[in-house]
């Protein structure tokens, strides 16, 4: 792996651009960096809900709020 990472050095500083941007942009959305709940059952639940509202976001902003309410019914 460190010869790949050494014949491509930017490799990294893409993944991190590409994967890790929803996490942050996430983060920023929730206003903090920590979960509010405790357990681990809890934590993936309210992650869960983070990302789920993330999405219905980004469906709304690139589709439309129509064409969204559409594909529900559907």
């Amino acid at each position: 792996m460190q010869r790949r990472l050494d014949l491509a050095p930017d490799s990294m500083r893409i993944r991190r651009q590409t994967v890790e941007h929803q996490f942050g942009t996430i983060k920023a959305w929730m206003g903090s960096t920590h979960f509010l709940t405790r357990t681990l059952k809890n934590v993936s639940t309210e992650m869960s809900m983070q990302v789920l509202a993330y999405n219905m976001k980004r469906v709304i902003n690139i589709l439309g709020t129509p064409a969204l309410l559409e594909a529900i019914r559907a």
